[in-house]
């Protein structure tokens, strides 16, 4: 299947290359520091979740210790009638 024409006809390539743009942008001097050294995109990540790592082990350590230390030794889970209601 061919694809769609343009129903305006507008053509931003054409445009772009008849516009006769400098080789070269003048603002890309001004425009770097955007892109280098705490602005990279590693540090914008890394910085998106501030405290994500510290609470994923905390969770993590909570979840260790939950299964080792604190053991349901009642046995709610066997589904048996424990407190006398009958049902």
């Amino acid at each position: 299947m061919a694809p769609r024409g343009n129903l305006t006809g507008f053509d931003p390539q054409k445009l772009a290359a008849s516009s006769g743009a400098p080789p070269r942008d003048p603002w890309a001097r001004y425009e770097a520091w955007r892109y280098t050294g705490p602005f990279s995109r590693w540090n914008r990540f890394k910085g998106a979740f501030p405290g994500l790592g510290i609470a994923t082990v905390a969770f993590a350590g909570y979840l260790v210790y939950e299964r080792i230390f604190l053991k349901d030794e009642h046995g709610h889970g066997d589904g048996g009638d424990h407190h006398g209601i009958a049902t």
